[in-house]
Order: C-alpha cells, then structure tokens, then sequence
C-alpha cells in the first residue's frame, strides 16, 4: 500500500514571532514560525492581517531572530532549527520569495540537548548572533558585508561550557563596545557526582555575560553573579546612550534589573488577589517598545496579565524600576510591538489578535517599585491588583487558530454535498467545536428582495475608465429592470434600456457606450443617448451571444451565426454571418489582447456534444481552428486569459496562457488550454461540480481574472501560487451572477438566486476550510456523534479550576466589592455565550481564576451543531473529571443506547500520579436524546481512559487492565478480563470479535473474545515501542496510529497468520503459544511510516468529496489538518516517487534539513509520497521545471496536472 500526504490545512498555532521591516521601507511586518511553516504577515490600512507568504520549510523551527546592520533598511531573518545550521533569509518583494542568504553547519540534525538551534540571541547592533543549546554549547557568529554591501557571516567562535544548563539568553546593548551576550545559567556539574542530592539542592543559577573580542576575535567569559533560582527569562535594555544598558531578568514573583557592576534593583510582580498562595507568578513573554526618548517594556504573565516596566535612569544609573498593571489579554508566546501603534499577540492557544494601542499606560493603576519593596519574615511583601476590561488596548482583529485540536469526526450531518469534519480545539474557557466545511468563507454584504422572479444579472460601467460599475441590469421573464448604483441602490428609467423585454446579454462595448441584446435585436446605447437598434430578420430570434469590448457575436435560432465588430467612430458594424450545422448551446469570444484591435478567437457549443473554435481574423473569418469532442452538451463557455507572471505575488513562474472553460449539462466542469496563436486545444482537464449544469463568470479578484462557476453551489476558479485551484464557496445555490465594483465594497459580486438579489464578497483566498465556532465552557477532551439524532455529546475537564456555581459566586462577590452591583449578569446562561459586551470579566479574555492543583472541574455537554445550542449541561461534582466516552446498546433491549462516561476522582499527577477513585457512569438519553439521567456508576481501580462496545457489552480499559462489563440494576458487572497489558491502555478498537487495544507506550495489541470459553486473549503485538496519541481501524488486519513523536504509522497482521488464527477452532494456537519475551506469539508488521513533523491528536477515515476515494484525514496540536490517500494504480506511485525524488535533489528543504532524513526522524519514511514536496513544483523557477519534467518524460503542464488530479481526489 502507498500513500499520497497531503496537508489540507497548514498549523495554525504559532511558536514565535518576529517583527521588523523585512520588505524594506516603512511597512513593518510580521514573521510567525508554526512549527515547520515560516509565515510572513502584515497588517494592511485597515488593520486586517494579510498572509503575504507561506513556506513550508521540512524542519523544526526552534527560535526566530530578526536584526539590521548598521545603517541600513532593512531587516534579516535568523533562523535556529533542527537541521544542525543556522540559516540568514532575507525577503524579496519582487518575487514574493524568502531568499537564502548564508547556511552554515554546525552540528548533527535534530533536536537533541547540546547541538545550538533552541535559543537565539542578537547584539542589538546587528553586529553578531549567538546560537545556543540547552546543554553546554553556544555559538557566536560574526556579522558584518563585504565591499559590494553582501551580508558575510564568520566561522563560529565557541562559548562552550560543560555540564550547564541554559535557561535563557539575550543580547545587550552597548552600544559601539564590544558585543556582549547575557545567558541564564545552570552549573550541575557537582549535582552530578553527589549522589545524596545535597548538591542538587543547593544547585545554583547563575547569570553570565560573554563578551565577544572583535580584536582578537574570541568569546570569553566576562562576568557572572547569582540570581533568583526561578530565573527563566532575559529582556534587553536598551543602552549606548539611548538607555542604561544592562538586562531585566524574569523570575517567579520578580523583575530583577541587573548590569556589571551596577547594584541589583528588584521588584515584584503585582499578583491577582484571587491566586492560591501556593501558586507564583512567572513572565511567559515580553515585548519592547522604543523612540526617541523613552522606552518601556510590556511583560506578560503565564494568567494573561500585561504589565509595562519603566526604570528611572540618569545616562547609565537606574535608580528604580517600576512595573504597572497595563492590561489582559489572552495568554501569548510571543508578542510584537510595531511602530504603527500595533500589539500583535501570538495566542499560546486559540485565535491570535491584533490590538492598537489606545494609550501607553500613562494613567495612574496598580504599580510596585523596587523603591518601595517590603521585606517581612516570610520574604517580599507581595501586592495584590483586580484584572478589569481593556483600557489600553483595543482588539481590532483576529486570526483563526484551531491549536490545539484535541479529537475530530468527520461526518455529513447537515446532509450537504459535502461532510463537515467537526473538531474539538483551544483549552480553558477560549476552547469551542468548530464545524469545518470545504470551501472559501463568504461576507455577505446586503441581500434585497425583487419584484419577481429573476434569470439573469449584469453590472456595467458608463465608462472604460470608470473605477465603479454604474448600473446593475437585472432580467426578468418579460421585462428588464435597470438599477443605479450610487449612495443607495435605485430604479431609473431613463437609462436607454428596453425595459419591457427580456435581455440576454448587457455590456459595455466600445469607450463609452452600453449594449443591450435581446431576443429581437441588438439596442446600442451612445454615451450623449442616441439610441441605435438592429432588428433581427424575419421571425428568427436570437437565443444566445457572446461579446467582449469590441467584438459581439449572436446566434439566431436555426444556427446562425452574425458578427459584429466596433469600427473607429464607435459604431457596431455587421461584419460577416455563418451558418453553422444545428442550434447553438453557447458561445463565448476571447478578452482582447493588449494593444490589438480585435480578439482572434469565438468557442461555439453545439448539441452534438462538440464545441468548435472558430476564427474572427479579417482574412479568414468564420473558419474552423480546431473541434473539441466533449461527453456531454456543453450549456456555459468562458475564455480565461491568465497573465504571465514572474514571482510576484502569486510566487510563481507562469508564462501567459488562454483557458476554455466549459460548463458540460452532467454537471462537469471541462478545462482545455487554447494555443494563443493556432487555436488548437490541447492538455484537457475536467471535474465534477455537483448535478447542474456549471454557468461560468468571469469576475475579479484581488485584481486577477477568476471564475465563479455556479452549480448546484458556486465554485471559484482562480490562480494562488501557481496553483489553478478550484474551490467551492460556502454559500447557497446561485441561479446567474457578475461582478461587482462600486465605492463600497471594490471587489464584490452580485447574484441573484429565488427573487433575492445578493452582493457579496469573496474573503480570505488560498483557505481550504472555513469554520462556524460554538464556544464550550472547559478543556473538550473528547466526543461522540449521535447519528440517528445528529447530536454530538462532548466531555470537558480541566484541572486547578474553581466550578461553574463557585466562579459566579467569587465574581458576584468581586462585583459588589467593586460596587457594579449585579449588572444583570449573574446566570450561567448568560456567562455561556460568552456574556455581552458589557461583562466586566469575560472568562474567554481573563482565564478562569486559578484554584489548588488537585481540584478538577468537569462537564457533559449535549449539542445540537445545527442550531449550534446546548440541550442538556450536566457538571460533575466533587471533584470528578471525565476522561472517556461512547455509546452502548447492552444485550438487554430495556434502556436503548446508553452513554458510557469513564472519570477520575482527586487525579494527581505530581510529585506521582495518583487518583482517588475511578467511575464509570451510565447515563440514559431523554426527551429525545436532548437530555441526560444518570443510571448509576461504578467505582473501578483506576483511570477508565478507553470505553468501547462490544458485542452487547461495554469493553472498559482501566490501567493495564482490560475488563468487560455487563449492565446490572445498581452498577456495571464484571464478566471476563485480562491483565497482561504492559502499561496503561489508552484505546480500544472492536470488529466482529476482534479487539484492537492501544497502549499508551507499547503500540497495539489485537486481542480476540472467545465466547464460549469467556477469555481474552492477546494474539498479536507490536514489536516497535509507539507512544500512541490517536489510532484508527481501517480494516480487519490493519490499524493506523500515531505517535507522540509525531510519527503516523500503519501495521498489518500478515496475512497468513489471520487466517491461521481465524480457522483455529480450538483456540488451541491462541493459548498455548508461547509468546516471544514476555509478548504475543504473533507479530504485526510495520506496513506504512512517515513523519508528520508535528503530534497528530486524532484520525478518521472519510471521503471529503461527493465520488471522491477514502483517505485518512488527521488533526494535529498546532491546529493543522492533513490527509493520506492511497494510490490506485503503480504507474502513479513511480511517477510521484520520481518527481518526489528529483524535488529533494533541485529544491532542498529551506532551513538545511535534508528532506528524506527529516521525513523519516525517528522511523525510515516507507511509502509514502510528500505531496507537500510535489505540490512546490510550481513555485520553482521555469527552467528548473522544464528540466525535472525531461528528466520523467513529461511537459511541465502534465506534472501539473497529475498534481492537479490527485489533489482534486482528496478535496
């Protein structure tokens, strides 16, 4: 079996970020790492971030660093990963391309302990970079350019220390003196040889300065002096005559200022009043914002508070360093500052958010000083502040983030053309199901009801340089409505149109005149309102027409064919007339090239399944070019010319090229290439939209050509990288459509469908999904579908929480302390939906306040997706969390399907893992399935992780343990099990009378149920230890998994030992086998590995397109979607294997990491093809294209579209 991956939604979740200005200029940018993706964002003038570029870079990023040299405009990018280099990008504007500007290697690949890449630190002159390990080693580069201005970079200088650990390090600034670095440090060195753990103990952190001689060109150690042991992170100050120099270091509870020689100045974090004493407070991510004359840092603690430091200083003296309360946000990874008065705030979990600042923080509020700390007994007086809603910061725009998505189904219960995969993502109160459908996101921007109902729809300016469209022509059975466009849009009547006919065709044609065609002539409208009106002859109408600016070509019925051309005084000539064989189904003429007088080329369909190209050139006018046989009646044609592009914003080399589009009457979008110079089709595409016929459109997006296809849903058709991508927009059935332009909303489109005419615009392009969101109240672990009544029920569970009645008591309490009364907001419900807009403390803003580490909040929640409401919200008490879920139909019919709920009471997991009790709760559906009644529970020996049915009966894995239960009056009864599991099960899979159980290190065990003799058996195992996080049945031999390393992987049972074990009636190979070292008797072998790059949560299996193949879908933590099809037939895997193979050789992977060695990180890859590799061969350049394709006997147009084709079979 071979398989094609490829990733359907990239991570979405961010590591770190960077700003600067990396295009050159004043914009300043954004640079994200998502894990292996590297983004670069920019906020535009209205203050929406726009994805500028997306690389997928087959590597870890590790740490992210910007800097500038002296002097100069521009920043550089440094990248720390786990290819063993550190790798200077720079990023080109011309091509919309990251440029590789210097890789140097310095280590072995991956992500081990001593080999740099985990901490980046740069001297804020952009005079050298340091690059350290957690373990020992650091590196200094020297930077500097060369007589032509080129960036150099020097051989590394070794700042090496053994047996230390490195917490944190940062550059300093001093100015023009020599580069020095700051590092936390800690020695275990004696730690090591102790073996009492006194040392360890007394084990110290240390801070450490390295200065870098550029005289003698080496680093030593220049200075270390103790600090806090909750010592975890270091901030620059800015210094060399613009501050005192010197860095903040970031402790527990602390913000300690410290410099060479210059005495320590300390104060501490204010705290929320609501924290248990036990817990600290720790800076999770800092920010710096310099002018002129001042600078102020924001340090954000791990419960979302921001705080603004300032430190008083005369030149180099500090006499006091001052933190304020600022404001709360959502916790972040990183936050970045931007001139432009911007806070971009990197979510650890959840969508990511712009804010602007609104102030800096200037206003008296909260604040502690080292001047005025206070020691008692007990250590550092602490100071206690309330969180309150934004003052500073305003949120004025968000990015999606499905990070993490922690279960997912995929399943069509809305019963649309396609399935929806519905996912469980976020964490605490910013957690939510979000309900993913195929497709672009549509804005709708106004809908209004007409006289009637409509069949068609047209937008035309008055002007060729007009920037807005002027009227909106509707038509109608009998009559033509004519609409303005203006402030309003209204009714006008003395436009020139006929308004008491149908219209089949309405444009602009010539400079400034307007055509009307109806099914009696043709109306030409002059721009001074003289009206010209060529009438059909005798009895014949026209039934259909095509135009561009210039040209204009009707067919009556019958199968005549009349041309018309615009001569030099702006009159519509008839220039020549042609009979063609039968009626014509559509016809479409080619847009006019640039600088030409007329396009050369008309696409007539015809009934008999063909469509012919025929010729509008003066000297053979009317000859056939070339015939296209197709398999059905064409009904829509549309010419598509697409630009030739060289990079540039799409990132691609393309040369210029025309497109016929045909929209065939079985519901097939047919796409054949037109030779711009003979005419001839060739390299012919096609795919199914849905059960009409496809009406095609020509529109404009983001100033390109696009197609809006109208089927029994609208598609769009447009070019995003290189790509030609098809995709289907989220919207209802749209009978007739154009585009649309006006002061408002510059690139829109306007459609009619029912009697409604509808405006809306096309949002964020390149999105292969888009999401509904319904928030949920705790950490979602996992959840079920009801299929029969289309519910979903969902566990939730979170650890150190207070519960639902406790928190709206505390707020109600923090509320009339602070004197707002009540504010009408006291229920649950309220709280639920996220509250108004008026709620003082939004949870999904501030967090849940934090209680004792061993207190578990936990609830069940029955969903209604369509509705998007909670039916039935049952909180656990006391202390119980649920871990495991699903559904049961026991032997006895009493009860119907039950719902089997696996918690654990008081569960710890530190200093060890330990829990109170374990249950397993049966509850009863109600009203429907819309309610719950608990049944009973019963108290087990341990965590139930795992529930599954089986044959009438509920399989429960507790531990190592696997048990099979029965249902009784007052609780569930044992009925067989089996303790020979290795550690800890974690799922279980059933089919016919085979279970597949996963543990949690040992991979998976099939077990068979041999009913007459009620035992348990384990016949088969892994012989690879697997860490499973999420596995999936495919069939009766075969179980997908993946692993915690983020490897996804496939074993089958051989063939020959299933149907030895299957025709085994004694069950005699099963039990008295001996097994291999404490194993099964029976090996699965490994069919299928690959490393994913990232931890997969979850798999399914679903088939994502109407007619489409099964593959497997899965959802990641950092929020990305990926899928694995299987190919069908060996032609195709060489092809692939040879492209994939010949990609890695002429593009390498862009941090350094070889792409073979990194698929395969911890397993070899085996048999399965990168499709994210494959799927840049058009981002490379054309010449290098050209060369892969001779080298595989193909034109780079057939790779494309075997690319194409196979993408098309997965979504």
């Amino acid at each position: 079996m071979y398989l094609y991956s490829l990733t359907l939604q990239r991570a979405t979740g961010i590591v770190c970020a960077i700003n600067g200005n990396f295009s050159g200029g004043k914009a300043q940018e954004i640079v994200v790492a998502r894990g292996k993706v590297l983004d670069l964002l920019r906020p535009d003038e209205n203050g929406k971030i726009q994805t500028l570029l997306s690389v997928e870079i087959f590597g870890a990023i590790r740490s992210l660093a910007q800097f500038r040299l002296t002097g100069s405009q521009k920043d550089y990018i440094v990248v720390g990963s786990d290819s063993g280099r550190i790798v200077i990008l720079e990023y080109n504007k011309e091509k919309n391309v990251f440029d590789k500007i210097h890789q140097e290697t310095f280590g072995k690949s991956g992500c081990r302990r001593i080999v740099p890449g985990q901490y980046l630190a740069i001297d804020p002159k952009g005079r050298a970079v340091m690059v350290g390990a957690c373990e020992k080693q650091k590196l200094v580069y020297v930077l500097n350019r060369d007589t032509s201005a080129r960036l150099t970079i020097s051989s590394p200088l070794e700042a090496h220390k053994s047996h230390t650990i490195v917490y944190s390090i940062c550059g300093v600034d001093c100015g023009f003196d020599n580069p020095m670095f700051a590092a936390i440090e800690l020695d275990y060195a004696e730690a090591d040889q102790d073996s009492t753990g006194q040392a360890a103990n007394e084990a110290q952190k240390h801070l450490t300065f390295y200065e870098l001689d550029l005289g003698l060109n080496h680093v030593s150690r220049k200075w270390s002096d103790q600090v806090d042991n909750g010592a975890n992170m270091l901030v620059t100050v800015p210094g060399g005559g613009d501050g005192p120099s010197g860095v903040l270091v970031c402790a527990e509870n602390f913000v300690i200022y410290k410099n060479q020689d210059k005495p320590d100045l300390r104060a501490v974090i204010p705290r929320r009043a609501d924290l248990p004493a036990e817990r600290g407070v720790l800076i999770v991510s800092a920010a710096m914002h310099k002018q002129k004359s001042m600078f102020f840092f924001l340090l954000q603690t791990e419960y979302g508070d921001i705080f603004k430091v300032t430190l008083d200083h005369d030149n180099d003296k500090v006499s006091e360093l001052k933190i304020k309360y600022f404001d709360t946000i959502p916790v972040t990874t990183s936050m970045c500052v931007l001139k432009s008065g911007f806070l971009f705030a990197a979510s650890e979990f959840g969508n990511h958010s712009l804010y602007q600042f609104q102030a800096i923080g200037e206003e008296p509020d909260v604040e502690s000083s080292s001047a005025t700390l206070m020691e008692t007994e007990e250590g550092f007086q602490p100071l206690f502040f309330q969180p309150r809603k934004l003052k500073n910061l305003v949120r004025i725009d968000q990015v999606e983030s499905l990070m993490p998505i922690m279960d997912m189904k995929v399943n069509n219960l809305f019963e649309e053309e396609t399935p929806q995969i519905f996912t469980l993502c976020g964490r605490g109160p910013r957690s939510s199901l979000r309900i993913l459908r195929p497709g672009l996101a549509i804005s709708e921007m106004a809908v209004s009801e007409l006289p009637g109902v409509p069949s068609a729809v047209w937008t035309v300016k008055k002007n060729v340089s007009d920037e807005f469209d002027a009227y909106i022509v509707v038509s109608f059975a009998n009559a033509t409505l004519v609409l303005s466009i203006g402030e309003t849009v209204e009714e006008v009547s003395e436009s020139g149109f006929l308004d008491t006919t149908p219209s089949l065709a309405v444009s602009l044609i010539g400079d400034d005149s307007l055509m009307q065609v109806h099914p009696n002539g043709i109306r030409h409208i002059r721009e001074d309102g003289r009206i010209n009106e060529w009438r059909t002859p005798g009895k014949r109408t026209i039934v259909k027409v095509g135009s561009n600016r210039l040209q204009v070509v009707i067919a009556l019925s019958g199968g005549e064919l009349i041309y018309f051309e615009v001569d030099m005084t702006g009159q519509l000539m008839e220039v020549e007339k042609h009979e063609m064989s039968g009626d014509v189904a559509c016809l479409d003429i080619a847009p006019v090239p640039e600088g030409r007088q007329r396009s050369r080329f008309l696409a007539v369909g015809s009934y008999d399944n063909t469509i012919r190209i025929l010729s509008l050139d003066p000297d053979d006018c009317m000859q056939i070019l070339s015939v296209q046989s197709l398999s059905g009646v064409p009904e829509s044609l549309l010419f598509l010319e697409v630009q030739a592009s060289i990079g540039g914003e799409d990132g691609a080399d393309h040369p210029a090229s025309l497109f016929l589009n045909a929209g065939l009457r079985s519901g097939i979008l047919f796409r054949t290439v037109v030779d711009m110079v003979t005419g001839q089709l060739s390299d012919s595409r096609s795919r199914f939209l849905g059960l009409r016929a496809p009406k095609l459109f020509s529109i404009s997006v983001r100033g390109k050509h696009a197609m809006l296809c109208l089927s029994s849903r609208p598609w769009l058709g447009y070019i995003h990288q290189g790509h030609f991508l098809l995709t289907p927009l989220s919207y209802e059935t749209l009978e007739y459509a154009a585009s649309f332009s006006s002061d408002q909303c510059s690139e829109g489109v306007v459609s009619v469908a029912g009697n409604a005419l509808r405006v809306f615009t096309i949002e964020r392009l390149g999105e292969t999904f888009n999401e509904t969101v319904i928030p949920l109240r705790y950490t979602p672990r996992k959840f079920i579908i009801q299929l029969k009544r289309k519910l979903l029920v969902i566990i939730e569970s979170d650890q150190g929480t207070f519960t639902a009645e406790e928190r709206e008591a505390a707020k109600k309490e923090c509320f009339e302390a602070a004197g707002l009364g009540e504010n009408g907001n006291g229920n649950v419900e309220q709280m639920e939906n996220g509250g108004d807009e008026e709620d003082p403390l939004s949870d999904e803003h501030y967090g849940y306040p934090k209680a004792e580490s061993d207190k578990w909040v936990s609830c069940i929640r029955v969903l209604d997706p369509k509705t998007a409401t909670t039916t039935c919200l049952l909180e656990l008490q006391d202390n119980e969390a649920a871990f495991s879920i699903c559904t049961v139909n026991f032997h006895d019919k009493e009860y119907g399907t039950l719902l089997a709920v696996g918690t654990a009471k008081g569960l710890q997991f530190w200093p060890k893992k330990s829990v109170t009790a374990g249950y397993i709760h049966i509850y009863r559906f109600l009203d429907d399935g819309k309610a719950l009644e608990l049944l009973h529970k019963t108290q087990v020996d341990g965590v139930p992780l795992a529930l599954c049915q089986f044959q009438g009966r509920l399989l429960a894995g507790i531990g190592p343990v696997l048990r099979l239960y029965d249902l009784g009056k007052k609780r569930l009864l044992r009925k067989c099990e089996n303790k020979l599991f290795p550690n800890t099960i974690v799922s279980i899979q059933t089919y016919r009378d085979r279970i597949y159980v996963g543990d949690i290190q040992e991979s998976f065990h099939y077990c068979k149920y041999r009913r007459d003799e009620n035992q348990l058996y384990i016949f088969a195992d892994d012989c690879v230890p697997r860490w499973l996080t999420a596995s999936f049945h495919i069939d009766f031999d075969t179980m997908a998994g993946a692993d915690k390393f983020g490897n996804v992987y496939f074993v089958r049972l051989p063939q020959d030992v299933s149907d030895e074990i299957e025709e085994d009636p004694t069950g005699g190979r099963i039990k008295w086998e001996q097994g291999k070292l404490n194993g099964a008797p029976n090996k699965v072998e490994e069919i299928v590995q690959y490393h994913v790059g990232d931890v997969v949560s979850c798999l399914q299996k679903a088939s994502l397109i109407p007619g489409g193949g099964e593959c497997i879908i899965y959802g990641t933590v950092m929020g990305s979607l990926g899928s694995l099809l299987a190919f069908t037939s060996r032609d195709d895997v060489d092809f692939f294997s040879h492209l994939e193979m010949y990609m890695r050789q002429e593009h390498p992977p862009f941090c350094g990491r070889d792409h073979m060695a990194y698929r395969s990180a911890y397993f070899p890859v085996k048999d399965v093809i990168d499709g994210d590799l494959c799927e840049q061969f058009p981002t490379l350049p054309m010449d290098l294209q050209r060369k892969i394709a001779d080298e595989l006997d193909r034109t780079p147009g057939e790779i494309l579209k075997k690319l194409e084709e196979i993408r098309n079979k997965i979504i």
